[in-house]
Formats: C-alpha cells, structure tokens, sequence
C-alpha cells in the first residue's frame, strides 16, 4: 500500500531540509507530521518523524525561528487568552480593533496581517487578551503559529457570513483536527489537546448574513458556541466577552485586609472549583504554608463566616486571610 504523500508534505520536507537551526527543523518536521496521511502504509515514517521530533524536544528546544526568537509567541496577560484564526478578509482584525486598543491593521486586501497583534480585551472587572493572528487557506497556517493556537486558553474562529461559511468551517476545523486540536468536549487522538472555541459569524449586518449565520448554527452548532455579530452596527460585540468569560470558566476573587474595605480594583482570577488554600498559594507560598483560618463574604455565605482551608470559593467571593 502506498503512502501517497501530498504536495503540501512534500513542500514541508523540503523547509526541513533547507531549515538552519534546531527550532526550524522542529517546527518543520511537526508540519511533515501534520500532513502525513495515517493508515498503516504510513506507520514507518510516523514512528521516524515522532523520534526525530522527541530527540530535539528533549534537547531543550521550542518551535522558534530567527535566530531562536519564536515569532509567533506572546506572553499571556490577564484572566486568559484567546487566540483569533480564520481565512482572509474574515473580519478578525477588526474584531481585536473594536474589543481592544490594539493597532491592528485592517484592508480589504488579504494577508494583511503577518505577525500575531494582542490586546486585551476588558469584560467587567477583569481584562481578557485577544490575540490577530495572520489567516489561514486551504493550504494551512504559515509555519510556526501552531504552537501559538495549542498554547492559547482558547480559540475564536471568525467566520465572513457574507462568503461560503461551510467551506470556511471546514477549513479553519479541518486544519486544527488536521493537528490534533479537536473542541472541548470531545476526546482528542493520542497526543492531542481539545480547546475552549467560540465561533464568531462576521458581517451578519450585509444580504444573507443572518440566513448563513442560522445555517452554520444549524449544521455545526454542536463545535462550539456561537455568536454573530457586526462591526458596522455593533451587534453580538458586546456578547464575545461574556462568552470568553464564560469559556474561562473562571472565578473572581476579591482580598481584604483585616478592618479595612476589600480591595476591588484588581481581584484574583481562579480556576472554578478552586479552594481559600488556592487563593493563599496565589498571593504567596508563605501565606499559604501558614494560613490559620480565613473570612469570607459572598453571595452562599453569611456575612464574615469564618471558613476553613478546603473551602471552594465562588465568584465574587470576598476574603480575609489571617495566618
């Protein structure tokens, strides 16, 4: 049985060869990897490039490129972070634009965008990074802004309701399957990670944007949940950051000193289900090595209830930390 490989594998192998440094090589041989088709002709040269591929990991090495300067990341900010895919012209760069005061650069004209652009993104009291990425085709992502999309906390997938949504969506959910990337929710293949997604239809504002809009919902409303919206009216923007939120699954957690007010300018941001000890542990090690007893106020307690160490928080909590 033949393995049948692919033009795009065979273009991948030939960066692999031209690639200078250990990060290139890596990132190269992850993309030979990708497009390798799976089926037991293949199992060979899947087992190869699996050991080619641990053998630079364990070398300590990460998939940059430059001179060992990794293009595609960005450092996390803020309650969570949101990395932005779609194909070009779909609207992302005008949704990072308006949700935050990130200098995004946005034409008509595909490709605009080449490196990724981050901005946060507030929703009440807390702040949520968004991060533009460069688009993806058919053909896939460019090289390296794989490890940016399995890093995020989440994806956004921009959909242009004005164009062919099905195709889009199965471009955009055909490249990250394509990588192992499947939606929370559903079992990922050996190796793989599933991610928060939110799937936002663009332009539902123009002729036939609400009509595809209620066709993406109802032939792959089950991915991920959706939200339409439009840059021209605003409509649906203010729904992406509650959305976010909501995919953080996350708490807000507000500390107080003894006798004086909680402070509510900055509140801690917890994982749901987290405990005062957690709570603790995020201030300082110390605090928690000698937590003694803590007070809280909230919407499931009574006023000032001393509680102990495994008590599971809940948003908006209020605490009093006294070791």
């Amino acid at each position: 049985m033949a393995v049948n490989l692919t033009p795009m594998y065979h273009k991948a192998e030939e960066v692999f060869r031209q690639a200078k440094t250990t990060a290139e090589k890596l990132a190269a041989l992850e993309e030979m990897y990708a497009l390798l088709p799976k089926h037991k002709a293949s199992e060979k040269m899947q087992a190869d490039l699996k050991t080619r591929m641990s053998k630079l990991r364990q070398a300590g090495e990460q998939p940059k490129a430059h001179g060992g300067i990794d293009l595609f990341h960005v450092d996390k900010h803020g309650a969570g972070q949101f990395v932005l895919i779609g194909m070009p012209n779909c609207g992302k760069s005008a949704l990072v634009g308006s949700l935050t005061k990130a200098h995004v650069t946005i034409a008509s004209y595909p490709f605009s965008t080449h490196a990724p652009v981050p901005g946060m993104m507030a929703f009440e009291d807390i702040q949520i990074q968004l991060v533009d990425m460069p688009p993806i085709t058919a053909e896939g992502p460019m090289p390296g802004m794989i490890g940016a999309v399995k890093a995020a906390d989440g994806l956004i997938i921009c959909i242009d309701l004005a164009a062919d949504v099905l195709e889009q969506i199965e471009v955009c959910m055909g490249m990250l399957e394509s990588r192992s990337i499947v939606p929370l929710g559903r079992e990922p293949p050996e190796g793989g990670i599933a991610k928060r997604m939110l799937i936002v239809g663009t332009k539902v504002d123009l002729p036939g944007g609400a009509d595809s809009f209620q066709a993406l919902k109802e032939l792959h409303g089950c991915l991920a949940p959706m939200v339409a919206i439009s840059m021209e009216t605003s409509e649906g923007l203010g729904e992406i950051p509650r959305q976010c939120f909501k995919l953080l699954d996350v708490i807000r957690i507000y500390s107080k000193e003894p006798g004086k007010p909680p402070d509510k300018g900055k509140p801690f941001v917890l994982p749901r289900g987290s405990t005062v000890l957690d709570l603790a542990g995020t201030i300082h090690h110390d605090i928690a090595a000698n937590l003694k007893r803590a007070r809280i106020w909230g919407n499931n307690v009574y006023e000032g209830q001393s509680v102990t160490r495994e008590h599971v928080l809940s948003d908006h909590d209020i605490i009093e930390l006294h070791v």
